[in-house]
């Protein structure tokens, strides 16, 4: 018979002094691996920042060694170094070092906006090290004690010093009993160091980190100054970005009682972004209460700007359209943060979302009002973006399956049979007669025919709302299934091939210019695909007595006309139209597949090839009317086969 077990006082443990940080050390820094490792020196320099921030301190130095220690010293006031009213026997600066929730910044009066809230951090970094030392620089003297995984090694050591040196330092190795690894990233040491600098404007850190211990590009020295602070950094980091508008927003703000927020905002025209946020200099991966402020009044002053000034499709607007798109950085300044955890990665604070709310919304909507210009045309883009990822164009994907998935086709398509996209090609052609005809001279099973009413809307240069309104450009963006912009899936697709089918005069040219413009701007994979041709229908019929030959240019109808072994006259028909062609001719001539001429469309690759096809059609379809006609003046003589 098994014995049963009582459950009385002696079960439960008592941990005493830092044993608890030991035994559970993912409840103080999250995790025992790389990102809790870095946390430790986090704790240490966020004290030195402390300082910097409430004006007691200038410069701060990092210096990480090859024996894997790490030193961290300002030249603030230092850690008290007096007696303890309640321990009489020990000194402030072994309680701090010592003890869990020992620190200055629990009542408010000396610290008002600090990064260590909880006045753990630096007993914790102690309890987690395998060697750490601390030395104290007050009145001409040194005060300096070791400790070993958080217990005392010696008692503390007086020494003098130079009347010049004041502050803190703090050398440490993280123990490796309890990290994975304890090989700290210069890479992300150096980025949340560089940050540090960046938010605390004028703190000057120089950083070392010694040689063999960098297996990348990572500078070892390194000093960061920045007197402007965001301002210099956005400058340094981010200005290679090809922006919507030149102009960035950048406001600093001062609420409640000695509480501040820096705001910076730049508009990308790429899928690029960065969202920082920072609380008392601590970075919050995770966000919360200040970075949904931000986000929530950038969004709604736009929507108020567009409303006020009557812009459609405003509403549309979603934070995605914006920040996926955008470096933003914001960085709150508070009394009393309230952090979810010591780990720091996220505030809670509704009171203090709602306050900032309204400041920045105040700010930005006076921002957007002084840049009226570049205002209308940030908006102008986001809306497009807002159509690309909605279904406001009226786009569906579509594939060849059910009758109710047809029904939902444009009503001008008439489809092919064929279930398979293997072998299908869809002929977009001008006008209805043309349709009619090419409807009749058609195969059945592979060929399908979408007839578009005459020139279709010029894309290049227009907003994608306009794009939306035009209903050609949706027949067409509908019978193809494959989505546009960001949201085209070449594997939607429903034909193998793509055929502009137009008459064979400037006004056919034109409007097979325009198509072509829409597929390199919207669906520019199918032309690099090799899916979109050129049909090339015949300009004339020669007709003789017992055959009939056809010619694509004057040049081809004079050679036909010359190779005349019979002397016989031929009777010479010149097509308007491709609706003037009889059925069985346009299927001879055009779209039967054995005997048919094509042009395949094609994109030349390479960086500098790319950059001639988009100044090509900069001056072809642009809005600037002088760039078109002197590209015309430039190539009056240009040959009809363009490869573009």
């Amino acid at each position: 018979m098994t014995k049963k077990k009582t459950y009385s006082a002696r079960d439960i443990e008592v941990l005493e002094g830092l044993e608890p940080v030991r035994k559970r050390p993912g409840m103080y820094i999250g995790n025992t691996n790389e990102e809790g490792l870095h946390h430790l020196v986090n704790e240490v320099l966020d004290n030195s920042i402390d300082e910097v921030v409430a004006g007691h301190a200038k410069n701060i130095s990092f210096y990480y060694a090859k024996d894997k220690s790490i030193t961290i010293r300002d030249d603030g006031r230092g850690i008290p170094i007096d007696f303890h009213p309640k321990y009489k026997n020990k000194r402030a600066l072994e309680i701090v070092l010592t003890t869990l929730h020992a620190g200055g910044k629990f009542s408010g009066n000396v610290y008002k906006t600090s990064g260590g809230l909880h006045g753990v951090g630096i007993s914790v970094v102690n309890a987690l090290s395998k060697q750490l030392e601390v030395r104290v620089f007050n009145k001409s003297k040194i005060y300096s004690q070791k400790y070993s995984r958080g217990l005392v090694k010696n008692k503390i050591k007086i020494q003098k010093c130079s009347h010049k040196l004041r502050g803190t330092e703090i050398k440490f190795v993280p123990d490796e009993e309890i990290f994975q690894e304890i090989n700290l990233s210069p890479k992300r040491l150096i980025n949340f160091i560089k940050m540090k600098s960046v938010l605390v404007k004028g703190t000057k850190i120089s950083y070392k980190i010694d040689k063999e211990l960098i297996k990348d590009e990572t500078p070892n020295e390194k000093v960061f100054y920045y007197p402007n602070g965001m301002i210099d950094f956005v400058k340094e980091n981010i200005n290679e970005r090809k922006k919507i508008i030149s102009k960035f927003f950048h406001s600093e703000i001062e609420f409640n009682f000695n509480e501040k927020c820096e705001i910076f905002a730049s508009f990308n025209e790429q899928e690029k972004s960065t969202l920082k946020s920072y609380c008392n200099t601590i970075e919050t991966p995770d966000g919360g209460s200040h970075e949904n402020a931000l986000k929530n009044s950038l969004l709604r002053s736009i929507k108020l700007f567009g409303q006020k000034n009557q812009i459609s499709k405003i509403a549309n607007i979603n934070t995605s359209d914006v920040f996926d798109y955008s470096d933003s950085y914001i960085s709150i300044f508070i009394n009393s943060p309230s952090f979810e955890g010591q780990t720091k990665k996220r505030i809670a604070m509704p009171v203090v979302q709602k306050k900032l709310e309204q400041e920045i919304q105040h700010n930005f909507l006076l921002w957007l009002n002084s840049n009226k210009k570049d205002s209308l045309k940030l908006i102008e883009v986001l809306i497009e973006r807002s159509l690309l990822r909605t279904d406001l164009t009226k786009i569906k994907e579509l594939e060849r399956k059910t009758i109710k998935e047809k029904n939902r086709l444009p009503g001008k398509l008439v489809d092919c049979t064929s279930r398979q996209v293997e072998g299908t090609e869809i002929f977009i052609v001008e006008g209805d007669s043309a349709g009619g005809s090419a409807k009749q001279a058609r195969l059945r099973e592979k060929q399908a025919i979408l007839p578009l009413r005459g020139k279709i809307l010029n894309v290049y240069s227009v907003s994608l709302s306009k794009v939306a309104d035009n209903s050609e450009v949706q027949n067409l963006i509908q019978a193809l299934g494959c989505g546009i912009g960001k949201n085209f899936q070449l594997s939607k697709l429903r034909y193998e091939r793509i055929i502009l089918m137009t008459d064979a005069d400037v006004d056919g040219s034109h409007i097979a210019t325009l198509l072509i413009t829409f597929f390199y701007k919207y669906m520019r994979k199918i032309i690099s695909s090799n899916r979109l041709y050129l049909a090339m229908p015949p300009l004339y019929k020669l007709g003789y007595k017992d055959i009939d030959r056809y010619a694509y240019d004057e040049k081809e109808k004079d050679k036909i006309l010359k190779s005349n072994s019979s002397k016989m006259t031929p009777q010479i028909t010149r097509y308007k139209g491709l609706g003037e062609m009889p059925a069985d001719q346009l299927r001879t001539t055009t779209m039967d597949i054995e005997k048919r001429k094509l042009m395949k469309i094609n994109l030349k690759h390479g960086a500098k090839e790319e950059k001639k096809t988009e100044k090509l059609f900069e001056s072809l379809m642009g809005k600037k009317a002088e760039s078109r006609f002197k590209f015309i003046q430039e190539n009056a003589n240009f040959t009809s086969n363009l490869d573009i």
